[in-house]
């Protein structure tokens, strides 16, 4: 039997929501799993499989299309293949938060992985998943700079403590972003997309972004622990937008995306 499997990209945070917003992305990661071979067992993806279907005789082919170490879900995307893909070797339902749940000590966060198991845009909660919208009141474009980070070391880089005044700013923000995405208001989201607890210990690229940010452009976010930047440009403005955005940062590559309604698969 032959298993072939997709996921998409992530970005998450959005600003405001740290460590519990998320949106899945059309850019995809895939998987065929054969029978024959022996497995790489310290693949990430391998490991996601074991927990659900011993990989021994199975041969794994990963196609990676999602920039690594950039901000982009990568490593969650490959986590939701071996978990979809173990699932459907087990004769069993994918059901996304049951994976979550399994899959959560080999991702360390949950907002990728529920993305991408999950699609549209979701938040998620200890092994929680609440998919509140099909899509964003913007259409995402991301910046993706050459240099990579590393979660562990960008996560390293955040104070143990914050301002009483950024905690409020920010629990603020986060509320109105809740509401924005489940309104589907480009106003709301727009106002939304600030932060204090950790986008500023992180990225002087997202500052530079968000000063030089074309007009079509509603608001930038830094996509996870970066270094992708994610613009968010007004409905119908992203071609426009992004043309600006590849002017203004020569040597950054610009990618034009959808939200991807659907999750690993």
């Amino acid at each position: 039997m032959t298993i072939r499997v997709r996921a998409p990209a992530t970005t998450a945070n959005l600003g405001p929501g740290f460590d519990c917003a998320a949106v899945a992305l059309e850019l995809w990661n895939e998987l065929e799993v054969e029978e024959g071979g022996e497995p790489d067992s310290e693949h990430l993806g391998v490991q996601a499989f074991s927990l659900l279907a011993p990989p021994e005789g199975r041969t794994f082919t990963f196609e990676s299309r999602i920039p690594r170490e950039r901000g982009l879900g990568s490593s969650a995307s490959v986590i939701a293949l071996g978990l979809v893909a173990g699932a459907r070797a087990a004769g069993r339902e994918p059901d996304p938060e049951e994976l979550l749940a399994l899959g959560l000590p080999l991702e360390g966060h949950g907002d990728n992985l529920a993305a991408a198991l999950a699609g549209g845009v979701v938040l998620t909660w200890e092994t929680r998943i609440a998919r509140i919208a099909d899509d964003v009141p913007a259409e995402p474009i991301a910046l993706v700079p050459a240099g990579r980070t590393n979660t562990a070391d960008s996560r390293a880089s955040l104070p143990g403590t914050v301002p009483h005044a950024d905690a409020a700013f920010t629990a603020g923000r986060a509320a109105l972003l809740g509401a924005a995405l489940a309104s589907g208001s480009a106003e709301l989201f727009a106002s939304a997309l600030h932060d204090r607890l950790h986008e500023p210990y992180r990225s002087p690229f997202l500052e530079d972004v968000r000063t030089s940010r074309p007009g079509s452009a509603l608001g930038a976010t830094l996509s996870g622990s970066g270094t992708t930047v994610m613009v968010w440009a007004r409905k119908g403005e992203s071609e426009s937008c992004a043309a600006a955005l590849a002017e203004l940062h020569p040597g950054v590559e610009v990618l034009q995306l959808r939200v991807a309604t659907q999750g690993a698969t």
